[in-house]
């Protein structure tokens, strides 16, 4: 088990960005939470095996649709995850 914390930019805000990732999350079995950031950013906190959240920071390179997604910076991260992916 892993955690990896991830500030994905570009068009990412107003995209069902963060509700998209939380679909995939799940699908993935994987915890965590994904935030709009004030600057435009979204941060995605992403639990679980190891190969399901590299899964999904791969997703967030590409995103829904709607998304044009310019940079994804991921890094390992030691927070304690959330039973499920949560909303915000």
């Amino acid at each position: 088990m892993s955690c990896r914390r991830c500030y994905v930019s570009g068009r990412v805000q107003g995209v069902f960005f963060r509700a998209s990732t939380r679909e995939q999350a799940r699908q993935l079995g994987v915890s965590g939470y994904a935030r709009n950031l004030p600057d435009g950013r979204v941060e995605v906190l992403a639990c679980g095996a190891d190969v399901a959240v590299q899964q999904l920071c791969d997703w967030l390179a590409q995103g829904p649709p709607a998304a044009q997604v310019r940079e994804v910076s991921c890094r390992p991260d030691d927070e304690t995850p959330p039973a499920t992916f949560l909303p915000y």
